[in-house]
């Protein structure tokens, strides 16, 4: 089961760039059902739970992203009821109202039956556990689902400078950024229901675990709980291998992570089938 597989519906491809916008690699790679089932088959990949590429609803016209969503999160069910065995999904949701974000999840896990939502680990300038995105956790707190968080390529990592493309590094870092603010801001404890699954292994949670940990040692304007506290938030966490299958990465991760709550990711199209 791949929990980490972009599906690129033609018209969002279209949307996207009439809008000006796009992927970090620049130009989206080519999608279709039959490309995803022929990479599927070659590489033993039996579902595919898909979700929206970058970067979501959230651009051009702000009172259109409702609607795209809606058609989004529609054609991705069509997608699974042509082929029950092999596709899922993960809905989008339209972030910039939380009135349309909850009515979008209600319609996604209810009516459509999506397997849960994909949130990005930012939007705008702010990261997932902020308490303005405490309607949306709500909801699906109240549905126990499953949400993949995604990252984004964040204002301020497009202000660097630096040639090198986003998601070689800049996505490791708003997972990352969007994890410890669950953490540490509490959201992970307010809803309990919610099993969230981190993209590329958590970007570097993994590896820093113990320096967060230790954190509120230093400073004591955190929230006073110990590193065995940390550490059980974050093993609460699932965790993909999407671009991430390394030894050393998984030496890293078996220390943060629970055994059975680390799953398997290609990230294809944009890992593509000579990464995968």
């Amino acid at each position: 089961i791949d929990f980490h597989f972009h599906l690129i519906p033609p018209f969002y491809q279209d949307a996207v760039y009439a809008a000006g916008a796009g992927p970090a690699i620049g130009r989206y790679p080519e999608w279709s059902p039959e490309r995803a089932l022929d990479l599927m088959d070659a590489s033993g990949i039996e579902v595919a739970l898909t979700s929206l590429a970058q970067p979501g609803v959230q651009f051009g016209d702000p009172a259109k992203a409702a609607a795209l969503a809606r058609r989004c999160n529609e054609f991705a069910s069509a997608l699974g009821a042509r082929w029950p065995k092999r596709f899922g999904a993960f809905a989008v949701v339209p972030m910039g109202d939380m009135g349309e974000a909850v009515g979008e999840i209600d319609h996604a896990l209810d009516r459509l039956k999506h397997q849960g939502v994909c949130l990005f680990a930012s939007y705008g300038e702010t990261f997932l556990g902020d308490p303005k995105f405490d309607p949306v956790l709500e909801a699906l707190n109240a549905h126990a689902a499953v949400v993949f968080i995604h990252p984004s390529l964040h204002p301020s990592s497009r202000k660097l400078e630096l040639p090198w493309p986003g998601f070689m590094m800049e996505y490791l870092i708003d997972t990352t950024r969007a994890a410890a603010n669950l953490v540490f801001g509490g959201a992970i404890e307010r809803f309990p229901r919610i099993r969230f699954v981190l993209a590329h292994a958590g970007g570097l949670i993994p590896y820093f675990a113990w320096r967060l940990s230790i954190s509120p040692m230093i400073d004591a304007r955190m929230e006073q709980i110990s590193p065995e506290q940390v550490y059980a938030r974050l093993r609460r966490f699932w965790y993909d291998n999407a671009l991430s299958p390394t030894a050393s990465t998984m030496e890293c991760l078996a220390g943060v992570a629970a055994p059975d709550q680390i799953v398997f990711g290609s990230d294809w199209p944009f890992a593509n089938a000579r990464v995968i």
